[in-house]
């Protein structure tokens, strides 16, 4: 049993693998009570329909109540929802009805003595279902994500170590845990909300295993947000799922909100400088790495750039982070930007470095770039001479689908895959590859995946070749790596630096290998993408950022110049 699958009388899965292109569903069509809050539901970034649900007081207990309409690949209308909970938190009944790709189905439950009772209607027939739960369990019918507002009433104050039962209806129980409580900030068009996020860590049975989930509550317990990362599965209240709305938990003292003019759109960004700081700085613009990837650069809860940009500020650099184009407040398209695309955003941020800030010594403007960023960064470089240092922080050095088999290579690995199976799969993705980057061969590729991979970005990706880019880049470089990194294993650094030495116009090239630390250059033990949630130390290394400080200060010269 997995957690988010949904009840098998639906017929549909909320997979990692549910990749869709649907677009979002019509309203749910129902008046709105004033206690009500309207939902967009997101599976891989799309929105694929709404959802109502409110928490009201009615006599001496709570009842949870909503309905939705979701489009494919879940294509739902949920009527009724209601859960009844007593005074003290505790399950009497639930009542569900709706349609599920067609077919109407419906669940009654009732809770008393540790059991939940239900009844099942599909238009096949009737069956009913026991299950043992806790008394107190919190009712999360899988068709009903508008449920988990019942659930962030229950997380109100609670703190990291806190575990409660959660029912997944029919299916059965799982154990919740509360691993980490971090206070953030939404910063909608209209007001900033002072938010909660819930880091839960939910236990299915094997094999399944444990699934994160955060969820965002504003201080008196209404539900604000829902996400699980592992299924790109997203549930956000109307305000709050505005493209115009940032979430944050982290900031600079000083940070200065400001809008930069691009090719069509608004770069929404912060500027951060030493406090005390006069005359003409050196200037750093932090480039984040690939997906949606705000201007803090957060990934598993680790603000990677913006802890990036606080060393480099105290190292007296002025530093500029900004949310990608399509993310956050950030205006444009993602859906149809390219690397390019990308490193032209960089360029406007230099255009306007020189143009509007009279604190910005503007022969003195480098790039960080990490991961995906470091791609952008050389692009930048090599086709603009303002740009005098570039600094990859865990940069690539084979071309994107070189790099795209390798990682598949590490993830077969260390699922202990066969040999057969292994070379399904690599064919596969080489097929994929090919596809994707001519534009034909398609044939025998699952829809969902052509979906995945049949963009102008991941085409971008795959044919991007570091090596004949670095032809054209003139600037000293500076290479840092993780030796623990396994999205981007080490050697990629020594190839880089060697790609860099070849130059035809010689320029300095170093390049400083970080120990014990991961791909988001954080302290870790193994490196792997699935231990990134659960680190101790969730704090950027002060050796990747010193290096980057120090370096940039020898090339750039020091903020007094």
């Amino acid at each position: 049993m997995n957690l988010f699958h949904f009840m098998r009388l639906t017929g549909a899965l909320l997979t990692a693998a549910a990749l869709t292109g649907a677009h979002a569903g019509a309203s749910v069509g129902q008046p709105t009570p004033p206690e009500a809050h309207s939902y967009t539901v997101f599976l891989q970034s799309r929105p694929i329909g709404q959802e109502m649900a409110a928490v009201v007081r009615e006599g001496t207990g709570w009842v949870v109540r909503g309905s939705n309409r979701l489009g494919p690949p879940l294509d739902m209308v949920l009527r009724t929802a209601e859960i009844h909970y007593d005074e003290g938190w505790r399950p009497t009944q639930m009542v569900l009805s709706g349609v599920s790709k067609g077919q109407e189905f419906g669940l009654k439950t009732s809770f008393a003595n540790g059991q939940a009772a239900s009844e099942i209607t599909t238009p096949t027939g009737a069956s009913t279902k026991n299950d043992p739960v806790a008394i107190d369990t919190v009712v999360l019918p899988a068709a009903f994500l508008g449920s988990y507002a019942g659930l962030a009433r229950r997380l109100v104050g609670q703190k990291p170590g806190f575990t409660l039962r959660g029912y997944i209806a029919p299916q059965g129980e799982v154990a919740i845990r509360v691993d980490e409580v971090i206070a953030e900030r939404i910063e909608t068009p209209k007001e900033n909300i002072a938010a909660s996020r819930y880091a839960l860590v939910l236990t299915n049975p094997p094999p399944a295993g444990d699934i994160r989930v955060n969820i965002w509550t504003d201080a008196s317990g209404v539900l604000l947000r829902m996400s699980v990362p592992e299924q790109m599965l997203d549930i956000a209240r109307e305000d709050v799922a505005s493209a115009a709305t940032r979430t944050t938990s982290f900031s600079l003292p000083g940070d200065e909100t400001v809008r930069i003019p691009a090719s069509g759109f608004g770069i929404a960004a912060s500027v951060a400088k030493p406090p005390k700081a006069t005359g003409k700085l050196p200037a750093l613009i932090l480039i984040g790495g690939s997906g949606p990837i705000d201007r803090d650069g957060s990934v598993a809860g680790i603000p990677v750039i913006g802890q990036i940009a606080s060393d480099l500020v105290d190292a007296g650099f002025l530093v500029v982070r900004y949310d990608k184009r399509g993310v956050g407040q950030s205006g444009g398209r993602a859906e149809t930007s390219t690397l390019s695309d990308y490193a032209e955003d960089v360029r406007a941020v230099i255009t306007w470095l020189e143009k509007s800030r009279k604190d910005v010594d503007k022969k003195r403007i480098g790039l960080v770039g990490h991961s995906e960023g470091a791609w952008i960064a050389l692009l930048t470089a090599a086709r603009d001479k303002r740009v005098s240092a570039v600094a990859l922080l865990a940069g690539v050095s084979t071309s994107g689908s070189d790099l795209v088999l390798e990682q598949q290579r590490h993830l077969l690995d260390q699922l202990k895959a066969s040999d057969d199976d292994r070379k399904t799969k690599i064919a596969l993705q080489m097929q994929i590859n090919e596809a994707a980057l001519k534009g034909t061969g398609w044939e025998g590729v699952p829809p969902e995946m052509r979906r995945a991979a049949d963009t102008p970005w991941f085409q971008s990706f795959l044919a991007y070749d570091p090596g004949r880019v670095m032809k054209d880049v003139r600037q000293p470089l500076l290479i840092v790596q993780g030796d623990l990194d396994t999205q981007v294993q080490p050697h990629h650094a020594d190839k880089l630096a060697e790609l860099a030495r070849a130059r035809k116009r010689k320029a300095a090239v170093d390049v400083v290998k970080i120990p014990g630390v991961n791909h988001l250059l954080v302290p870790a033990k193994t490196g792997e993408v699935d231990e990134y949630f659960g680190l101790a130390d969730k704090r950027v290394a002060p050796a990747a950022t010193t290096a980057v400080s120090d370096w940039m200060t020898k090339e750039l010269g020091p903020a007094s110049k």
